[in-house]
């Protein structure tokens, strides 16, 4: 897989495991976060390589993201899209950029079906900029776990 950049938001969740897996693994990482490096736990810290908005507002950041990759992969930690991930998926439609949805439904891992059901997109799509959002962890306290576990697995 020709996967050369992970992109994110850095909120707490997915889309702070995906930029922690990038990291252990490696892979460059970027994106932009909201002004003032704003996230549910604090600042985001400058570890992350990410650009700030000109708005401490979430959807431009959430916008930008969707706009500077090449394929969106969305992780909701339980069952439903709501918030930031529902505007990911609309954004990402009206900008005809492909975008895919797993469903953690409050698990750490992913099931073989998952992960053959994203590996399969990722090798269809090919994207070398993909951004990955989803679930903060307040409210799917499981998803970072289980973002980096799916992101472990199909990309190698």
């Amino acid at each position: 897989m020709a996967i050369r950049k992970i992109i994110s938001g850095g909120q707490t969740g997915a889309d702070r495991a995906a930029l922690d897996w990038a990291i252990e693994n490696q892979i460059p990482h970027g994106g932009f976060c909201p002004m003032g490096r704003l996230a549910e736990d604090g600042p985001i810290p400058t570890s992350y390589a990410l650009l700030e908005t000109k708005t401490d507002k979430y959807p431009e950041r959430t916008k930008l993201n969707v706009e500077t990759s090449d394929a969106t992969l969305v992780i909701v930690g339980d069952s439903k899209l709501t918030g930031g991930s529902k505007l990911t998926v609309t954004h990402a439609e009206k900008r005809q950029k492909p975008v895919l949805v797993v469903f953690a439904a409050g698990a750490e891992q992913p099931t073989d079906l998952q992960i053959d059901e994203v590996r399969t997109w990722l090798e269809d799509r090919e994207p070398l900029a993909l951004n990955v959002a989803g679930s903060r962890a307040s409210t799917s306290p499981n998803v970072h776990a289980f973002t980096k576990a799916l992101l472990g697995a199909v990309i190698s």
